[in-house]
C-alpha cells in the first residue's frame, strides 16, 4: 500500500467568468486563485473582495471565482485561454519584456547572511508534513530575512506552491512581499521569477538549477537569485549585493 499526492483540476474564474484550469493538489484553493491572478498581472490582491470555493458542476476538480471589489476592473487584454499543467505551469507564459511592462525592478532589500540563507533548506524540508507522507509534492516558503518561515504551501507543481504563499499574502493584506525571502524545493523556472517579481519579492533561493530565463529575468528585475542551496554551500547568480557574510 502506499499514499499517493492528489492531484485535481481547479477552474480559476474572475466575477464568474472562467479564466484558467490548473492541475493542482486540492487546498488553500482561494490563495492558488488569487496568487495565480496576481502573478499573471490581471489583478491587484488589494482589488480583490472575496474568494468563493466550491466542487464543479461536472464533480470533478474544483472552482475558485474571484470576486474584484465594486468598480474595480481587472487589467486589459487578460481574456486569453490558459492551460496549466502540475509540471510546467501555464503554457506560452509571457515574454521578458511583456513582465516588465507588467512589473518594475524590485527594491534593494533585504540583505540575508549566509549562515541564514544555509539553514533554510532544512526548515522548509521540516515543515513538508504532506511530503512525508507521499514523497510526492513541491513547497515553496515565505521567510523573513532573519530565517523564520512565515507561510509554507505543497502542492504537485511547484508554480502552484508559490502561487499559494503569495496568494495567502494577499489575503491577508500584506503585498508587496518587497521584506521575504521566496525559497522553492526543486529548480527555479523563469516562470517562478516571474511569479516573484510581480509579488516585489527581492530574493529567491531554489535547492536545484535556475534556467536561463530565470537569470535573465532576476538580473534586470534588481532581484537576487540562488541555486544549489545545499548544505555546505550554494551558488548566486544574480544580486550578490544582497549577501552578507560570503567572505
Amino acid at each position: 500500500m502506499d499514499v499517493l499526492a492528489a492531484e485535481e483540476p481547479l477552474e480559476v474564474r474572475l466575477n464568474g467568468e472562467a479564466v484558467a484550469v490548473t492541475m493542482r493538489t486540492p487546498g488553500h484553493d482561494a490563495e492558488l486563485a488569487m496568487g495565480f491572478l496576481a502573478g499573471e498581472s490581471i489583478v491587484r490582491p488589494g482589488d480583490v473582495a472575496s474568494v468563493f470555493e466550491c466542487r464543479s458542476d461536472e464533480g470533478d476538480g474544483g472552482v475558485a471565482d474571484v470576486r474584484l471589489q465594486p468598480g474595480v476592473q481587472p487589467s486589459a487584454g487578460w481574456q486569453r485561454n490558459f492551460y496549466a499543467t502540475s509540471s510546467c505551469g501555464v503554457c506560452g507564459t509571457a515574454s521578458i519584456e511583456a513582465v516588465h511592462r507588467a512589473a518594475r525592478p524590485v527594491q534593494d532589500g533585504p540583505a540575508v547572511a549566509a549562515d541564514v540563507l544555509l539553514g533554510l533548506p532544512d526548515a522548509l524540508r521540516g515543515a513538508q508534513r504532506v511530503f512525508d507522507r507521499t514523497g510526492g509534492l513541491h513547497a515553496a516558503g515565505l521567510f523573513d530575512p532573519s530565517g523564520h518561515l512565515e507561510v509554507l504551501r505543497e502542492d504537485v507543481g511547484r508554480h502552484n506552491a508559490v502561487d499559494k504563499v503569495v496568494g495567502r499574502r494577499g489575503l491577508d493584506g500584506r503585498s508587496p512581499l518587497s521584506g521575504c525571502v521566496l525559497m522553492v524545493s526543486g529548480r527555479s523556472s523563469f516562470e517562478i521569477v516571474q511569479k516573484a517579481l510581480l509579488a516585489g519579492i527581492a530574493f529567491v533561493a531554489a535547492v536545484s538549477a535556475p534556467s536561463t530565463l530565470a537569470v535573465r529575468l532576476a538580473a534586470a528585475s534588481n532581484m537576487t537569485l540562488v541555486g544549489f542551496l545545499r548544505p555546505g554551500g550554494f551558488n548566486v547568480y544574480a544580486g550578490a549585493e544582497r549577501l552578507a557574510g560570503l567572505g
